[in-house]
């Protein structure tokens, strides 16, 4: 028995493998057509949305099925739970993705005049924030994810700068309002995603900690 769930957690470590690196090519491929002003990258990415949402699809048929067959103990289920909450929010990392890609169609259009500076930066991080939560759960990791959520503040201090140069945007030309407001939001679904990943990392220490209350 424990074999056959080893089998299928397996299963599951792969599939959230695959997926987290389809929403590090779509965060990377929606800030590299912010940044050139790709507009068909741009809806590439939007349409890639759907085959991130039916990957979430998959292994969430993966994890009832894990609950249905194997009937885990108190751990497993606690694991199995915590992989369902993880993949809800890397769909919503996807979404944010798409939405970024959405603004970017209209911003294609606009001067950025050097304010999306801090954004490819905050790319990164939120990236690599998503990658190493995923790593925690895979390699059962707890200081990894501690790590993550420590992290969440290098995207906090990022937007506050966005946010500061949206200000000296507006202050410099008040025609630019339109322009400032689209790259604060972006920045905001940054924010969002650092806030996702920090989520992940907390369902990691969730599911391996001896105690669920360590989060």
């Amino acid at each position: 028995m424990r074999t056959k769930f080893q089998e299928q957690l397996d299963i599951l470590n792969k599939d959230l493998m695959n997926m987290g690196a389809l929403i590090e090519k779509s965060i990377e491929d929606a800030v590299d057509a912010l940044m050139k002003k790709d507009i068909d990258k741009a809806k590439k990415v939007m349409d890639g949305d759907t085959v991130i949402d039916n990957e979430e699809k998959k292994i969430h048929n993966i994890c009832f099925n894990i609950l249905m067959q194997q009937q885990p103990v108190a751990k497993d289920l606690r694991l199995v739970s915590a992989a369902m909450k993880m993949v809800t929010d890397m769909e919503r990392i996807g979404d944010h993705a798409s939405d970024i890609s959405e603004i970017t169609i209209f911003l294609a259009k606009k001067p950025l005049d050097g304010r999306a500076k801090h954004i490819d930066r905050m790319a990164t991080e939120t990236v690599k924030m998503l990658i190493e939560s995923i790593e925690a759960f895979i390699d059962k990791d707890i200081e990894k994810a501690r790590s993550v959520i420590k992290n969440d503040d290098i995207i906090d201090s990022l937007f506050l700068k966005t946010k500061q140069d949206v200000i000296d945007m507006i202050s410099d030309n008040r025609n630019s309002g339109e322009v400032a407001t689209d790259i604060l939001m972006i920045a905001k679904y940054f924010e969002r995603i650092g806030d996702h990943a920090t989520n992940i990392a907390e369902w990691v220490i969730y599911a391996y900690s001896d105690t669920a209350e360590e989060i």
